[in-house]
């Protein structure tokens, strides 16, 4: 007996059963009912047949928690519908995304330092297990409050000592924004002001992003080079050259340095997207001699034992060298980025350019540098007066 799942009486009607109510939209084009066993809202499945294959699609669409029950069909039938036009047009139906899990894993296909994340703050929590159609505001309330009570570690001292402090807000809206991306690709937004609105739960907390201001001149930086312990001299000099995160240039392997044009590609990096960029000569004379006698596929900078450096191996050299040389406590490895960048927007160099070599967004340079590059067009203009 033929079913008609648009109308809300029908549905309600539906005996719960493993196997969804079944509606024809089109020749090989339907559309699944599941009532729920324990009363609310019940899953809607696709099911379409990909010719090629010879076989019948299936994918899970959810429960539409956001939309009123006359408004589900319509949104329901039109994701069938757009599965039917993927296969007939020849795309790929991605693989089966039911948890929360499945979807971050999905998205950090492609995106190694969401991964990383996710492995930190998702995939071993509560909230990994949840299935997307059951996702609600408050399991993402739960997963922010366990994120921002997890103290952030500041370093362990070579006696073993572990030492934390908690957990920033701004770092905490950057977890955020990684998983909120992952979770906007496989579902919509929830009706605001629901429990179906699990997005309210990841917003971002406003003016987190406190201003960096520990900043090292140009002879702080000679003052540092000069009292740096000799293994991570190159390294620590390349980030006083060059505008890198310490973790990509860290990742930087020899073969990715060409001598001849003075290019360098990065490729593990926080975009997720390699992108190539021209060095001065300082710079392409330290990586030349760097690149010096290794394969290819060799760490760039290389530690005595033969591994790359990394956050943990870095810290200890040049917190050494901060402190013999009286500089600022706070100085650390991003803090020689956060120099550079400074002095190239005050040379008057194009944010847009600064954004595309250091490998950030041209709004994060314009909110945190903004004020430099304004200063000095201020002091050019006044360079101008008659």
């Amino acid at each position: 007996m033929a079913v008609d799942l648009s109308k809300v009486g029908a549905r309600d009607a539906l005996k719960a059963e493993r196997e969804p109510h079944w509606q024809r939209l089109r020749a090989g084009c339907f559309l699944g009912y599941r009532p729920s066993k324990r009363g609310g809202k019940g899953t809607w499945v696709a099911r379409v047949y990909d010719a090629d294959a010879r076989t019948y699609k299936l994918k899970a669409l959810g429960d539409f928690g956001g939309l009123a029950g006359n408004e589900i069909f319509g949104a329901a039938k039109k994701e069938a519908e757009a599965l039917a036009a993927l296969l007939e047009a020849g795309g790929v139906v991605l693989a089966k995304i039911e948890t929360v899990a499945d979807a971050c894993r999905e998205y950090a296909k492609t995106r190694p330092e969401a991964e990383s994340r996710f492995k930190r703050f998702v995939y071993d929590d509560a909230v990994a297990k949840v299935k997307l159609d059951k996702l609600r505001r408050r399991h993402l309330v739960e997963w922010r409050k366990r994120l921002t009570d997890t103290p952030a570690q500041i370093s362990r001292a070579k006696t073993g000592e572990r030492r934390i402090r908690d957990r920033a807000a701004s770092t905490v809206n950057r977890e955020m924004a990684v998983f909120r991306a992952a979770l906007s690709k496989v579902l919509s937004p929830g009706q605001p002001n629901s429990e179906a609105a699990w997005q309210e739960a990841l917003q971002a907390t406003p003016n987190a992003d406190g201003q960096r201001t520990t900043y090292l001149d140009r002879d702080q930086r000679r003052t540092l080079l000069a009292h740096i312990d000799a293994e991570a001299e190159p390294f620590v000099r390349a980030l006083c050259l060059l505008p890198l995160r310490p973790g990509a240039l860290a990742a930087l392997k020899a073969g990715e340095f060409d001598k001849r044009t003075s290019e360098l590609t990065i490729g593990k990096d926080k975009t997720g997207k390699p992108r190539r960029i021209q060095v001065p000569a300082d710079a392409a004379k330290l990586l030349a001699a760097q690149c010096k006698s290794k394969l290819p596929t060799a760490p760039l900078f290389m530690r005595k034992s033969g591994a790359a450096w990394n956050k943990d191996s870095w810290k200890h050299p040049i917190a050494d060298a901060v402190k013999v040389a009286e500089l600022p406590a706070e100085a650390t490895a991003y803090t020689l980025r956060h120099s550079t960048i400074t002095d190239l927007v005050r040379l008057g160099l194009p944010l847009l350019t600064i954004a595309q070599i250091s490998g950030t967004s041209a709004e994060m340079i314009e909110r945190h540098y903004g004020h430099l590059a304004r200063d000095a067009a201020v002091k050019a203009l006044a360079g101008l007066a008659l």
